[in-house]
């Protein structure tokens, strides 16, 4: 007889054409996703050199992008590690192969670098892990190539192996052990034979299976093996052959030529189970890379989400928080589908998000995108961060959707005032509560210092260009640096503006050196001022330059609270980093003597201040008390700027949470003031599409509107708002109309959530909830998420998940090229019910002048009080047809709007008499704190 020849070189062709139309399939799903394999080797052994190749031409074949490391002989254990852990964080990196031996002139553990692959990425099958997987039958690790081309060969001759007697030669961990522990788990009865067997040649002859890797020359003969066995040769051995140019040729640990008269099938060397091996090795590269993009492209995620014990009546906020204990921050960042070089922790409990996310998910659709407003509040608020919280709770808990919430994060300034923490409240927080309330991941702290270096390089500009000629001035503007005199890539763009066309410092003539160095800032047309992420009141005006070495150069300035900072505004508003820094470097600092804008970038700033900026980029991963992700970024002043968290926070959750899932974010105020700017400004910055908006009511602030007395912190509620009282709440349900109307001229279907307080009567609530559908609501909703989390926002999600489910009809208020004036008009008119909007003669002069600059294409970013729809606190309800007087205006070109100013509006809150640093408190044995909300 005569044995079949098991060819793996063909059995490898139609595994790899297999293969590719796979990778084929998953980029059809997303062209930007490529299978990517990384070939570490370490020195230059040109058999490795040789396998290497193979391996390389096999993954060009199939599709996968296969990157061969080499790195040098002299490395040592530390930095191969290294380099391992890289490859292992990143997620364009699929499969990692360590090629062996090493070739070093260093003592690297083997063992210890084949471990330090992630199992995950162990496309080799060498981890540990994976090994113990397949000693114990499981398989959805990594099987070892070669034994698992072994296996897929005999397969391949029709042979069934379940009943066989199969005999193993050799022991190794590469191909000896895992290949017995294969035919074993496919019901084999498995001998295996090592160099202290006695009787190898008996043994071997009762094989009906024999699977040889012994590393010894045609060790085994014809006469060691069972008529009509299939013999699989894992041999590659070269031996003299003065008949071959190389003088050598490569037989196997079996004697072919005596094998073939007795077995049934045997693989020939080479190309049996060489070409096997790298099949395998690309089976499962593709493996990895379809786990991956199954994982990070599946609908839902594996949420774990954390369970809630509430209790009545519901404790302080802290007790709240500190009584779940949140999950560790890597485990909620692997469930939402983010790899572990995107993820810096600050901590167990929170994180810096890569913006490098966005590329990654450029092809991944985003999912559906709700604002959540508020009517007109009382000044204890109503329940909007509870709300947002409460709702993406709902979703993601309790009706299994991926579901992100948006926020601000908070300025220490009401932390440490009046109004308290922002975290939420009740059930429906963001933990840990404390870190959230307290500096975070310092973003203010570094918006306040790039604030504060650009108020500080504009004085020290203005104060040498005073006490300096032009000549000297000119020269330490450009010194000269080991002879060499440079312009900077920040120079060089001023000259740019200027229209000086040259580089070189030394061919400008003096005009243009003067025209270069002098800013001639008009000190009366300073625009910028220092920040401080507390309220102040003391800072609201003060006089800077007293010292002696000023030389008398004083005047009046301010302090704003950080959140004010322009800066803040820009890094809510940025898409990427180059718009950020395009943004930053057009902030108008002041204005020169004559009349032209001086910005960041003329005063060499620009790439200081994205170097404070640099982590301020990322938002921070956080969650809620049931488990689901909160992302928090940026927190802009919403009386003065927007008052909406970042761009950025948003466009990443919606690419995490999918297409089909949900991302719900948060506007300063009512829809008058932060609902209209989060589609006006952050929406048409952004260019993303909102699909609902929910307008937060209660029972209380609808009573206020309706005549009720006033509400202030820290005083006992009046007994109207503690008893039924239709009246009253039945005046002041216009309020509520008007928010209603409002959201709806923007096209996006309105959810009304009516927050339950204990002292509301069934009635009221009903009252309530049937005005709402009256008057233009697409659902009302009872809410009890305060008291009991996202159970008690269940049917608020649904009603979300409904409104999102209509075509979006979402339309701005106004186009951008609108005259000033009527854009102005527009939102007076159209958002607060106003008759007419009159003008100071400043105000009309200053609009003037940047009508001729080109300001009046900016968008229109309102500042008013958010006590009421008018420009006066006191008028509550839902006035129509009142004069709307705009006192002030100023222009942000850098976060690219006009603020309008209606009425007084403070940048520096200052402190009541009681704030609430009354109550805030260290335990100085547990470290925990008390008092905070």
């Amino acid at each position: 007889m005569s044995a079949k020849v098991i060819s793996g070189t063909e059995v490898a062709r139609a595994i790899q054409n297999d293969l590719r139309e796979q990778v084929s399939e998953m980029r059809r799903k997303s062209p930007s996703f490529q299978p990517r394999l990384a070939i570490v080797q370490v020195g230059g052994r040109e058999d490795s050199n040789v396998y290497i190749r193979m391996k390389l031409k096999a993954a060009e074949n199939i599709g996968i992008l296969a990157e061969h490391i080499k790195l040098p002989r002299d490395l040592n254990q530390t930095e191969l590690l290294t380099k391992i852990n890289s490859l292992n964080d990143s997620p364009f990196v699929h499969g990692i192969i360590v090629q062996m031996p090493l070739d070093c002139t260093e003592n690297i553990d083997a063992h210890l670098v084949t471990d330090a692959v992630s199992p995950q990425k162990d496309v080799d099958g060498l981890n540990t892990q994976n090994e113990g997987r397949v000693a114990l039958g499981d398989m959805s690790g990594f099987v070892p190539c070669t034994p698992a081309g072994c296996v897929e060969l005999i397969k391949q001759t029709g042979v069934t192996i379940a009943g066989k007697t199969a005999v193993v030669l050799g022991r190794s961990k590469i191909v000896g052990t895992p290949v017995a522990e294969l035919l074993k788990w496919e019901n084999a009865t498995v001998t295996v034979c090592h160099s202290k067997t006695k009787n190898l040649s008996e043994i071997t002859k009762t094989a009906d299976i024999l699977v040889v890797a012994i590393g010894k020359p045609e060790l085994v003969r014809g006469s060691w093996i069972k008529p009509g066995a299939v013999v699989i040769d894992c041999g590659i051995n070269p031996i003299p052959d003065s008949t071959k140019s190389s003088r050598q040729r490569l037989v196997g640990d079996v004697s072919y030529s005596e094998a073939i008269q007795v077995a049934t099938h045997v693989t020939p060397v080479p190309g049996g189970v060489g070409p096997m091996t790298v099949a395998m090795l690309m089976r499962n590269t593709v493996l990895a890379a379809r786990r991956q993009f199954e994982r990070f492209t599946a609908p839902v995620w594996p949420l774990q989400t954390l369970r809630l014990n509430t209790l009545t009546p519901v404790p302080s906020d802290i007790v709240i928080a500190r009584s779940q204990k949140p999950k560790h921050i890597s485990q909620l960042a692997e469930e939402i589908g983010l790899s572990p070089n995107e993820v810096s922790q600050y901590g167990n409990t929170k994180a810096k998000i890569s913006l490098s996310v966005l590329d990654r998910l450029r092809d991944q659709k985003g999912g559906k995108y709700i604002v959540v407003a508020g009517i007109t509040p009382t000044p204890l608020g109503e329940g909007k961060s509870t709300t947002l919280l409460g709702l993406v709770q709902a979703l993601g808990a309790h009706r299994g959707r991926n579901a992100f919430a948006c926020m601000r994060q908070p300025s220490q300034g009401p932390t440490f005032g009046v109004k308290g923490g922002a975290a939420g409240g009740g059930y429906s927080q963001v933990i840990p509560m404390e870190d959230f309330n307290l500096h975070l991941t310092g973003d203010i702290h570094a918006v306040t210092a790039a604030n504060n270096l650009l108020a500080a390089q504009m004085d020290a500009r203005i104060f040498h260009e005073l006490t300096q000629k032009d000549g000297p001035l000119y020269e330490r503007l450009v010194p000269k640096i080991k002879g060499v005199r440079k312009f900077s890539s920040i120079q060089l763009r001023r000259l740019n503006r200027l229209g000086i066309n040259k580089t070189d410092p030394d061919t400008l003539t003096p005009e243009e050196r003067t025209k270069f160095a002098r800013l001639n800032i008009d000190t009366t047309k300073i625009m910028w001022n220092r920040v401080v992420d507390l309220n102040d009141r003391y800072l609201r005006k003060i006089t800077i330059g007293q010292s002696p070495t000023e030389k008398g150069f004083t005047r009046e300035s301010s302090f704003d609270i950080s959140v004010a900072s322009e800066i803040m505004a820009v890094l809510a508003l940025g898409k990427d980093i180059d718009d950020i820094k395009e943004r930053l470097a057009n902030m108008v600092v002041a204005l020169d003597k004559s009349g032209n804008p001086v910005t960041a970038d003329d005063l060499g700033v620009t790439g200081a201040l994205m170097v404070l900026l640099k982590d301020a980029f990322e938002p921070t991963l956080m969650q809620t008390l049931e488990g689901t992700p909160v992302l928090v970024h940026t927190g802009p002043f919403a009386n003065i700027a927007h008052g909406c968290s970042s761009i950025l926070a948003d466009k990443i959750a919606m690419k995490l949470a999918r297409e089909d899932g949900y991302v719900a974010t948060e506007a300063g105020f009512g829809s008058d003031i932060g609902m209209e700017k989060f589609f006006d400004i952050k929406c048409r910055a952004s260019g993303d599409t909102p699909h609902c908006a929910v307008i937060v009511s209660t029972v209380r602030a609808l009573k206020m509107h309706g005549g009720g007395p006033t509400v202030s912190p820290g005083q006992p509620l009046h007994e109207v708002y503690r008893q039924e009282n239709l009246e009253l709440l039945n005046k002041g349900l216009c309020n509520l109309g008007k928010h209603i109307s409002n959201g709806n001229k923007f096209g996006v279907p309105v959810v009304v959530a009516i927050n339950r307080h204990a002292n509301d009567s069934e009635v009221e609530l009903r009252a309530v909830q049937q005005y709402a559908l009256q008057h233009g609501a697409f659902a009302a909703v009872l809410c009890a998420h305060w008291a009991r989390g996202g159970a008690g926002a269940v049917e608020l999600a649904d009603a979300v998940i409904a409104a999102c489910a209509r075509p979006s009809t979402f339309r701005y208020l106004y186009p951008l090229d609108l005259p000033l004036r009527d854009k102005i008009q527009t939102i007076a008119t159209e958002m607060y019910g106003a008759g007419t909007v009159d003008y100071t003669d400043d105000v009309l002069e200053k609009m003037k002048t940047f009508t001729e600059r080109g300001y009046d294409k900016l968008a229109i970013c309102m500042a008013k009080t958010s006590n009421s729809l008018t420009g006066d606190p006191t008028i509550k309800g839902a006035p129509t047809g009142f004069p709307l007087r705009v006192n002030d205006i100023f222009v942000s070109v850098g976060a690219g709007f006009i603020v309008p100013m209606v009425g007084e509006i403070s940048k520096m809150p200052g402190l009541p008499t009681r704030p609430s640093i009354y109550d805030i408190d260290l335990d100085t044995k547990t470290g925990e704190i008390q008092g905070l909300f």
